[in-house]
């Protein structure tokens, strides 16, 4: 495993997950084009980069939902590239993935969706229903427990589904577009809790995003902008604002016609 000084707590730091020269293609569309990165544990890392780009495509490898078509991933010191579904099975209760939808169960309130993980690995209803009302209280929505996912906001559920992502006390959360189609006030709260889980819980997380102003920049300390199927650029929010790479550049002005216009709606 390697390691690196990590600014994040001026601590030594590993490498949580790292891509190593990773491709992946649906047919003859090259999706990940040599993809390689790392994320520090402890650090909040955002992906950007226009819809269809292959930002979740590159999320959902990380938890072997999809295998590469050549390269190497690591998770937590562990080349899970050619696992099995058995052998991804504490993987990926280690690293838990927020889907945009939320992915909740429609006939189950927020309480037993934020559960049901915990009912999966069979644990005793005690201590299901402690790890439940500390997760709603972390997550700020103990007040909501009994509704059902169809009362809910589009932001509430995403709410719901850290939450149950945070019910098997992982070691990493990934997020997939958690600012899409929310209005501003939920989309602070959501980027409050990003951050919130990376200060109180040390926890190393992944964000895909389109929007730099509204979510990478509130919540990353590191970004890659993706752009057909490559890494065109890796670095910190200052980097990337005055990198002079023309299509970064663009995609940085992009965002900031797009912000102002929601500005001037707002």
């Amino acid at each position: 495993m390697t390691f690196m000084v990590s600014e994040i707590y001026n601590r030594r730091m590993a490498d949580f997950i790292e891509f190593i020269d990773v491709y992946k293609s649906f047919g003859e569309r090259q999706i990940l084009d040599g993809v390689s990165f790392k994320v520090k544990k402890g650090e909040t890392f955002a992906i950007l980069g226009p819809s269809g780009t292959g930002k979740t495509v590159t999320l959902t490898h990380v938890v072997g939902l999809l295998k590469p078509d050549s390269g190497r991933i690591i998770v937590d010191g562990e080349d899970i590239t050619d696992m099995t579904e058995r052998q991804l099975a504490p993987i990926r209760r280690k690293v838990q993935l927020v889907f945009q939808s939320g992915a909740l169960f429609d006939s189950m309130t927020v309480a037993e969706n934020v559960g049901f993980p915990l009912v999966d690995m069979g644990l005793p209803f005690d201590e299901i229903e402690r790890r439940v009302q500390e997760k709603l209280r972390l997550v700020e929505i103990e007040d909501i427990a009994d509704l059902l996912p169809s009362e809910l906001s589009t932001g509430i559920k995403r709410s719901v589904a850290i939450a149950r992502a945070l019910a098997a006390d992982p070691q990493a959360i990934l997020y997939d577009e958690p600012t899409t189609m929310v209005d501003p006030l939920i989309s602070q709260t959501i980027n409050n809790l990003i951050r919130k889980m990376q200060k109180q819980l040390g926890m190393t997380q992944m964000v895909v995003t389109h929007d730099i102003a509204n979510c990478a920049e509130k919540v990353a300390d590191h970004v890659a902008l993706l752009d057909k199927g490559k890494f065109v650029f890796v670095g910190t929010l200052p980097e990337l604002y005055s990198s002079k790479v023309p299509v970064v550049a663009e995609f940085v002005e992009e965002d900031r016609i797009r912000f102002e216009k929601d500005q001037e709606y707002a």
